[in-house]
C-alpha cells in the first residue's frame, strides 16, 4: 500500500490525530483561544489597531489603556480567553509576584503621570495594591518609585507596568531606638534643624498620611520604639541607636536643639543661659530621673551630673572612674624661700538635682565646669597659699590650710551653683635636698631620744638590781635579827641562870653546912657519951677538927658566893662601861662567835653616805676579827 492509497483509506484518522494533538494551536489561530494557568497571569501586547481613533499611545506613554497599540495595561487572569488571535496579540505568561514574609514589595512605576517638582516620591493612588493597571493610570498613577508598597503575600502585577523590589521589613531591637530622616516631605522650617510633630502616621509607616498632614523631609523629632515596622526605605531612613541611659545617682540635663523659644524660667538673678519648660528649645527646667529614654540624640543632648558626692583629684598617679579628672595633674606651687615642691589635691563637690540644669546651663557640661572653675580655683588657690610660707612651715601647718582651702573654696563654688563638700591635702612631695636635710635633723632627733630612752632604761634597770640585791638581803637581816632576839634573850636567861645558880650554891653550901655541923654536933655528942673517959682528952682535938670542917665549909661558902658576887659585879660594871645596848650586842656577837653565825656578807654594799659607809665598813672589819679571836679562844686546848 502506497502513501497515496493509506491517505485515501485512512486520511480522516490522521487528521483526527493531529487535531486533537494541535487543537490548542488550532484553536488559537482559528478562534482566538488563550488558557492562561491558575498560577501565572497573561501580560498582552496589542500588536496593531486596524481602524479607529486610538491606534497609537498619547506621547510619553508606554502602557495602553483604551485599546491601543501597545502593551496593554489589562493583564489576563487564570482561565479561558477568546478571540486573542495571534497575529494581533501576543500574551506573556508571567508568574505572580510574591512577597515572603518578614518582607515587603517595594514598587517602581514605569508608567503615570510626572512626579510635582520638588517631590521624589509618586502618591499612593486607589488601585487595588497595583494589581490593576487600568485603574493605577487613570486615577493619576505617578511614574517612579511609589509611597506605597506591598505586603507579605502573592499579588497579580503587570511587569510590563511596574517593577517591585522586595526588602526586609524594618527591627528596631530592645534599649534601641529608631532616629527617623524622611526622604519627602515639605522643606523643614526656617530656623529648625529637624521638621515638625505629625500624628497619625502609624510610626512612619503610612508615608502618604505624613506628608498629607505636612510632614517635612528631613530629620524627625520623634523616634521608633523597639518592634518591628513596614517602612519604606525609599521613603524614610533609619539609624538605629541606643536608648539614653541615666544611671542611678545621676540626672539627665536635656538640651533640646528644636521647638519654639520658651520662656526664661530662672528670673532675672540668673544671667548665664535660659532655662524652660520641657518641649521648648534649649536647656530644661526639669531634669531626667534614672532610667533610660528613646531621645533623639540629633535633636536633643542630655547632659550626665552626678548627684552623688564626686571625688576630683589633682594627682598624676591617681583618677576616678567618672574620669572628669583624667585632665588634672600633681599641683606644683613654690614656697616664700624659693623652693618648688609638688602637692596632691583631692576635692570633693556636691552638685544637687535642681540645680544641675543651671550649671550646664552656665558651663554647657560637668567637663567644663572642672576645667573652667574647679581647676584654676584650687590650683591657684594653693600657689597663692604656698607664696606665703616657707616649705617647713606649709608641712608642719598642713591641717591649718587645709581647713582654710575647703572654707575658700566652698564659698567660690556656691556662686557656681556647686556644694564643696570638703577639701583634702595629699601627698606633699618637698625637694629632695630639703627633705634629707629634714629626715637627717629628724633622725638625730629620734636618735636623741633613743639615747634618752636607753639611759632612763639603765637607770631603771640599776634600781631594779638594787632593789633585788636589798631584797635578797632582807632575808638574811631578818634572820640576823631574830639571831640577836635570840642570843639577847640566850644572854637574859644565862644571867638569870648565874643569878640561880649562885642562890642555889649559896643555900646548898649554907646546908651543907648546917648538915655539916649538926652531923659534927651528933657525932661529937655521940662521941662524948660513948666516951665519957675520952672526952676530955679528945675534947680538944674534937673541938679543933669541928672548927676546922667549920671554917672549911664556910670559907668555900664564902668562895662560891664571893665568886657569883664577882660575876655579877663584873656585869654590872660592864653595863655601868659599855652601856645596856652596847652590853647586849657584845653579848649577842660572842653567841655569834660561839656557834659560828655569819651575819656580814663577804661583799658590804656601800650607802649613799661615803662616810657613814666607811665606818659601817671599818666596824664590820673589827667585829669579823673579834670573832676570829673568840672562835681561837674557843679551840680545845687554848690557854688562857
Amino acid at each position: 500500500m502506497n502513501l497515496s492509497t493509506f491517505l485515501v483509506h485512512y486520511g480522516w484518522i490522521v487528521v483526527l490525530v493531529l487535531a486533537i494533538i494541535l487543537y490548542k494551536i488550532i484553536l488559537r489561530v482559528i478562534f482566538g483561544m488563550v488558557i492562561v494557568p491558575e498560577n501565572r497571569i497573561g501580560l498582552v501586547t496589542k500588536k496593531f489597531v486596524l481602524i479607529g481613533a486610538n491606534r497609537g499611545l498619547p506621547d510619553g506613554r508606554i502602557i495602553a489603556t483604551k485599546g491601543e497599540a501597545g502593551f496593554q495595561a489589562q493583564t489576563l487572569p487564570p482561565g479561558l480567553y477568546w478571540f486573542m488571535w495571534p497575529w494581533q496579540y501576543s500574551v506573556n505568561m508571567v508568574p505572580f509576584t510574591v512577597i515572603p514574609e518578614g518582607q515587603i514589595g517595594l514598587v517602581l512605576s514605569k508608567d503615570g503621570a510626572e512626579i510635582p517638582t520638588g517631590r521624589i516620591l509618586a502618591r499612593r493612588v486607589d488601585c487595588d495594591n497595583y494589581q490593576d493597571a487600568h485603574k493605577f493610570l487613570d486615577n493619576g498613577g505617578q511614574r517612579g518609585r511609589q509611597t506605597a508598597y506591598i505586603t507579605a503575600g502573592s499579588y497579580r502585577i503587570n511587569t510590563y507596568l511596574f517593577d517591585v523590589v522586595v526588602t526586609n521589613q524594618l527591627i528596631i531591637h530592645e534599649n534601641m531606638v529608631g532616629i527617623v530622616t524622611t526622604l519627602d516631605g515639605d522643606p523643614i522650617p526656617n530656623g529648625q534643624i529637624a521638621g515638625r510633630m505629625v500624628d497619625a502616621h502609624n510610626n512612619f509607616q503610612d508615608i502618604d498620611t505624613f506628608m498629607n498632614n505636612g510632614g517635612c523631609r528631613g530629620l524627625q523629632p520623634q523616634v521608633i520604639l523597639a518592634g518591628s515596622y513596614y517602612i519604606n526605605p525609599w521613603a524614610v531612613q533609619v539609624e538605629e541607636t541606643p536608648m539614653t541611659d541615666v544611671p542611678i545617682g545621676n540626672v539627665g540635663v536635656v538640651i533640646s536643639y528644636i521647638g519654639e523659644d520658651g520662656k526664661d524660667m530662672t528670673g532675672e538673678t540668673f544671667r548665664h543661659g535660659n532655662i524652660v519648660s520641657r518641649g521648648f528649645r534649649g536647656v530644661w527646667m526639669e531634669p531626667l530621673g534614672p532610667g533610660k529614654y528613646p531621645i533623639n540624640k540629633y535633636t536633643m543632648k542630655v547632659e550626665l551630673v552626678p548627684t552623688t558626692n564626686l571625688v576630683l583629684n589633682w594627682a598624676n598617679a591617681r583618677s576616678e572612674a567618672h574620669a572628669l579628672d583624667k585632665n588634672l595633674s600633681t599641683i606644683t606651687v613654690r614656697s616664700k624661700d624659693g623652693f618648688p615642691f609638688n602637692l596632691d589635691v583631692a576635692q570633693i563637690i556636691h552638685v544637687p538635682a535642681n540645680e544641675a540644669p543651671k550649671v550646664i546651663a552656665r558651663f554647657g557640661s560637668m567637663t567644663n565646669l572642672v576645667s573652667q572653675v574647679l581647676e584654676p580655683t584650687i590650683g591657684n588657690y594653693f600657689r597663692n597659699s604656698a607664696q606665703d610660707s616657707d616649705v617647713i612651715s606649709f608641712l608642719s601647718t598642713r591641717k591649718e590650710r587645709q581647713e582654710a582651702a575647703r572654707s575658700h573654696i566652698r564659698a567660690v563654688l556656691e556662686e557656681y551653683n556647686v556644694n564643696a563638700v570638703d577639701t583634702l591635702i595629699g601627698d606633699i612631695v618637698p625637694p629632695e635636698a630639703l627633705m634629707k636635710t629634714l629626715t637627717d635633723r629628724k633622725i638625730a632627733q629620734e636618735e636623741e631620744k633613743t639615747y634618752e630612752t636607753q639611759r632612763m632604761a639603765q637607770e631603771k634597770r640599776q634600781g631594779v638590781e638594787r632593789e633585788t640585791a636589798i631584797a635578797d638581803m632582807q632575808k638574811e637581816i631578818v634572820k640576823a635579827q631574830q639571831s640577836v632576839e635570840i642570843s639577847q634573850r640566850t644572854a637574859d636567861s644565862a644571867v638569870k641562870k648565874a643569878e640561880g645558880d649562885a642562890t642555889s650554891l649559896k643555900l646548898q653550901v649554907n646546908a651543907e653546912a648546917e648538915a655539916t655541923k649538926m652531923r659534927a654536933n651528933a657525932e661529937a655528942e655521940a662521941t662524948r657519951q660513948r666516951a665519957s673517959a675520952q672526952a676530955d682528952a679528945t675534947k680538944l682535938n674534937a673541938s679543933a677538927e669541928a672548927e676546922k670542917i667549920s671554917k672549911t665549909g664556910n670559907a668555900e661558902a664564902e668562895k662560891i658566893l664571893a665568886i657569883g658576887k664577882s660575876t655579877a659585879e663584873a656585869y654590872e660594871l660592864q653595863v655601868k662601861a659599855m652601856g645596856g645596848d652596847n652590853f647586849t650586842r657584845y653579848k649577842i656577837t660572842e653567841e655569834i662567835g660561839k656557834n659560828e653565825i655569819k651575819i656580814i656578807p663577804d661583799i658590804i654594799i656601800n650607802g649613799s653616805n661615803g662616810t657613814e659607809g666607811s665606818m659601817n665598813g671599818l666596824m664590820g672589819l673589827k667585829l669579823m676579827e673579834m670573832l676570829s679571836d673568840n672562835k681561837k679562844d674557843d679551840k680545845p686546848g687554848k690557854q688562857n
